[in-house]
Parts: C-alpha cells; structure tokens; sequence
C-alpha cells in the first residue's frame, strides 16, 4: 500500500511527480528546490537561505505525512557548485542535529530552474 502525500505548507510538483510517498513504515519525499510555497518564487540570498527553505519544505511535507526531520533516515544533496558545500553543511547541521541522518552530496551540472541546491531525503513514518 502506498499514500500520496500532499502540501499546500511545501511548494507543488512542478511534474508529474509526488511531494512524498508514503509505503511500508517510510516515507520518500522528491527532490526540495527553494521555492517559498506562500510567493511561489525562490527565496532571495545566496546558497545560506536557499538550503534553509528547502530543508523547511522537506518539514513541513515530512510534517504532512506525520513524520518529522528527526525520522529521516538518508538524504541526497545535489549543488550546482560544490563549493557551496560548506555554506550548506552548515545550515543542514542547525536542523539535523546529533544523530543526523546518512547523506550523500554530489555536483550536479544543472539542477531545476536553476536552483543552487536540491535535497530528497527518506524518512520513518512517525517521529
């Protein structure tokens, strides 16, 4: 069995995909860009403010789903510039604190409408 999982409070699917699925005891949320879903536009500033809204869209879809950013148990980081990284790194380890989850960072040539950063992530069910 399988929930589709849907948000006003994280931006809508720019595609024909799911905010999150939800199957099996986890939940697997898409790929995160910095859209502000109140404006529908990416959030201003530099790749600080942008990895804060998407790590915001990944809790309020998480929050949808009746999980939370301590339930997440592995996520994808894609840059447009890895040397972003540690501006990154350090707004993702103010919301995974001290048992963050496994995490594999990659560059990628070209993510959507040009975002600097794009975050997936899999999570537990319930917090």
């Amino acid at each position: 069995m399988r929930q589709i999982i849907q948000t006003a409070a994280a931006p809508q699917a720019i595609g024909p995909y799911s905010q999150a699925v939800k199957s099996n005891g986890l939940v697997f949320l898409s790929g995160q860009i910095p859209i502000d879903p109140g404006t529908g536009q990416f959030v201003s500033g530099g790749i600080e403010a942008q990895t804060e809204q998407v790590l915001k869209n990944i809790a309020a879809v998480l929050e949808a789903a009746g999980s939370g950013l301590s339930s997440v148990i592995k996520t994808t980081v894609f840059l447009a510039d890895m040397q972003d990284f540690s501006a990154m790194n350090e707004v993702y380890g103010r919301f995974f604190g001290e048992a963050p989850p496994a995490r594999s960072t990659v560059e990628a040539s070209r993510l959507p409408r040009d975002a600097r950063v794009e975050i997936d992530a899999i999570a537990l069910a319930g917090d």
